[in-house]
């Protein structure tokens, strides 16, 4: 191994500097207290945990990211946490067991065996909220609108948000009895959006001309609003669950132009997270990135497997993602102080950093000076006590 070698991370690691540590540190605190003034708690799940808990209700697309290791005191199979909401899922169920609807927010680090093609990195420092206990369409909403304003507080401008509902699939491929090879092969044909493999699989696997239509038509329905009334009109005779989801989506629609300037675009045949989703999901972008910056959705009973099935809807961020969205924040500078032990300025810098002011103390032999440590100050003594100065550009060289 060479030197240069040393330092090289694992592709998709990466580390962050100042000043972007600084912005990431000031937008945490910023979305924790915004989820606290909507009345979510914040928890703090464990970097691993057992696989039997951890994956629990997942399916397989978790399993792949998570890397795994052998505990040395039990011997049992663990995992390093690819995505918290699992987590959380547990604690409502398990850990607090409060009655009613429970609200709560967490940013921690996660570790991903592989790059998630939603969220890039495998690090990412995932940061959401979830809400449990309620099935309403209010509660969709509320995360709809809080993932809303989270990205706002992050700085985006243009957001487009994408909307979908994974119960209308799911009616149609209840009606239709299809078997788990029918519906594997026609699931894959939906979310390579192919409509010639869509109509082989669909003639191979739905016997019923009125369905095999609007499962064709569910490959066709994408775009702005008036998708939704076309839906309609190619879902005549759909399961009743099928109106209901888009109703919901009307709804939802409604409620996000009444409070955001947002660009809004629905996709019927959305199927990410098909696994654990069980309503409504959402996905949020801004340009200039390729991939959602938020996403979330409904995704009922993952308590189940803990001992108490639990409505429950939230929506995941990642803060690297969200803190280059916009510069931090210029702060206040800094106070250069000189390298010297002496009381009355050892007080002095005491008082100063009591009062939140950064004070930088040049070491014994230090070259470098108040420039480059982004000074704007400098503590001189003048008429027998320590008083801050400003610094000119000839008097920070």
């Amino acid at each position: 191994m060479t030197i240069a070698d040393r330092w090289l991370l694992p592709d998709g690691m990466d580390e962050v500097l100042p000043p972007q540590a600084s912005r990431m540190e000031e937008l945490r605190r910023a979305l924790l207290d915004l989820y606290h003034c909507w009345g979510y708690d914040q928890v703090m799940p464990p970097p691993v945990e057992f696989l039997d808990s951890l994956l629990t209700g997942t399916g397989t697309d978790l399993d792949l990211q998570t890397f795994k290791l052998t505990d040395q005191l039990t011997g049992r199979m663990m995992g390093a946490s690819a995505d918290v909401t699992p987590q959380v899922a547990r604690m409502d169920a398990h850990s607090l067991k409060r009655q009613g609807p429970v609200r709560l927010c967490y940013c921690t680090n996660v570790l991903r065996a592989k790059a998630d093609q939603h969220q890039g990195g495998r690090s990412p420092v995932q940061v959401g909220v979830e809400l449990f206990g309620h099935a309403g369409l209010e509660a969709d909403s509320e995360i709809i609108h809080l993932a809303l304003a989270s990205l706002k507080a992050a700085g985006a401008g243009e957001i487009h948000l994408a909307l979908g509902h994974i119960g209308i699939y799911r009616s149609l491929v209840d009606a239709a009895a299809l078997n788990d090879e029918q519906e594997s092969m026609l699931f894959e044909a939906l979310a390579l959006k192919s409509p010639g493999q869509l109509a082989e699989q669909i003639n191979a696997s739905v016997s019923d001309p009125v369905l095999a239509d609007m499962f064709m038509a569910l490959g066709e329905l994408h775009g702005d609003a008036s998708i939704l009334e076309q839906a309609r009109e190619r879902f005549a005779g759909a399961p009743a669950s099928v109106t209901a989801a888009l109703d919901q989506l009307s709804a939802l629609y409604q409620g996000v132009l009444a409070r955001f300037d947002v660009s809004l675009y629905f996709d019927l045949a959305e199927l990410r997270g098909y696994q654990y989703h069980t309503g409504m999901m959402f996905a949020a972008y801004v340009p200039g990135y390729g991939h959602a910056l938020a996403k979330g959705g409904r995704y009922d009973d993952t308590g189940r497997a803990f001992g108490r099935a639990r409505p429950a809807t939230g929506f995941s961020m990642d803060l690297k993602q969200l803190a280059s969205l916009a510069l931090a924040s210029p702060g206040n500078g800094a106070i250069w102080a000189p390298a010297q032990e002496e009381e009355s300025l050892n007080a002095a810098i005491v008082a100063l950093r009591e009062q939140g002011e950064r004070v930088i103390q040049a070491l014994p032999g230090q070259r470098t000076g108040p420039a480059e440590h982004k000074c704007d100050r400098r503590l001189e003594f003048i008429d027998g006590c320590w008083q801050t100065t400003a610094l000119t550009q000839e008097t920070s060289a």
